[in-house]
């Protein structure tokens, strides 16, 4: 039987990514699943704090195990921006609204057009809440922020990242099974994966 767990997201990319990740040994539901569609508060300062108070929200009104994730671009000739205000880059500096692709994008390529360098990277942090206790895992990736928009998979800031890794293609050009082997949320989510294989480990030897 399949392991449940809920992730405290409704964002369908972030699930498939994670399902992908995690394989046929967890079953993973979204918010909607448990039936929470409330817009769960993310005013931490931080990508910990952020993703600690979805995991709470979530264990503490519904009485389930849960993670929850919160990814931020961190960006050297930004001094460290957008940060804790990715999805909502864009909106702050007046591109569009908030959580709009296509706005966030926009708004980087302008804040770097004269800049000396474009070197970046994603951080994804993972709050795990598993019968009360907190667990906390991090995936970086680092890479550059391209000058224009390249390929047409994934989601976000897809198109104008190129990953270390990835020999200058952004990760919108090199697919999803390419991207989860290299990205913030692959690593983070695959330290989920092992913790929670170790868990049960433990568990068949006592």
């Amino acid at each position: 039987m399949k392991r449940e767990l809920v992730m405290a997201t409704n964002n369908a990319h972030k699930l498939e990514e994670v399902r992908q990740i995690l394989g046929d040994t967890f079953l993973v539901k979204g918010l909607t699943d448990i039936g929470c569609t409330e817009d769960i508060p993310e005013t931490a300062d931080t990508l910990e704090g952020n993703a600690l108070q979805k995991a709470r929200y979530v264990y503490e009104n519904y009485g389930v195990d849960c993670f929850a994730d919160d990814t931020g671009l961190e960006i050297d000739a930004l001094h460290g921006a957008p940060g804790v205000f990715t999805a909502r880059f864009g909106a702050m500096n007046g591109y569009g609204e908030s959580h709009d692709a296509d706005a966030n994008i926009h708004c980087l390529l302008d804040k770097l057009e004269h800049a000396d360098t474009r070197k970046a990277r994603f951080r994804t942090v993972i709050a795990l809440i598993q019968g009360g206790q907190t667990h906390l895992f991090e995936g970086i990736v680092e890479g550059d922020i391209l000058t224009q928009r390249t390929g047409s998979e994934g989601f976000g800031y897809d198109p104008v990242f190129a990953p270390q890794e990835a020999g200058g293609l952004s990760f919108a050009q090199i697919g999803p099974e390419a991207k989860n082997a290299i990205s913030h949320r692959g690593r983070a989510t695959r330290q989920l994966a092992r913790f929670l294989h170790s868990q049960d480990n433990t568990q068949d030897n006592n």
